[in-house]
């Protein structure tokens, strides 16, 4: 059975710091390429950042691109996003994503990250 669990969200101050964790089970980890997501309200999801599968690679949506930090690890089955200066219009839903082609499209249930004062 295929799971992902998001956790580390919560409520941070404008500037402030939070990491999220993905676990992982149920599949071949260290073949997907995992990414980060989030959805705002009335928004679209989108994409936030992404690693390839041996975590060599990474990119960022220009909106994050020197706050936030994608990293993995092939051994826990984790996936972590640092994210740094945190902005009010970083509120969102942030969900975790794991895919291969023609393999699996995997998500999680999300975790709610809001920054306000």
């Amino acid at each position: 059975q295929v799971q992902l669990v998001e956790s580390g969200g919560g409520l941070v101050q404008p500037g402030g710091s939070l990491r999220l964790s993905c676990a992982a089970s149920g599949f071949s980890f260290s073949r997907y390429r995992m990414s980060w997501y989030r959805q705002a309200p009335g928004k679209e999801r989108e994409l936030v950042a992404v690693i390839r599968s041996t975590g060599d690679i990474t990119t960022y949506a220009d909106s994050v691109k020197g706050r936030f930090t994608i990293s993995r690890d092939n051994d826990k089955n984790t996936v972590d996003l640092q994210m740094n200066s945190l902005k009010p219009e970083d509120t969102a839903v942030y969900y975790c994503n794991a895919f291969k082609f023609n393999c699996g499209d995997y998500w999680g249930q999300g975790t709610q990250v809001t920054v306000s004062s």
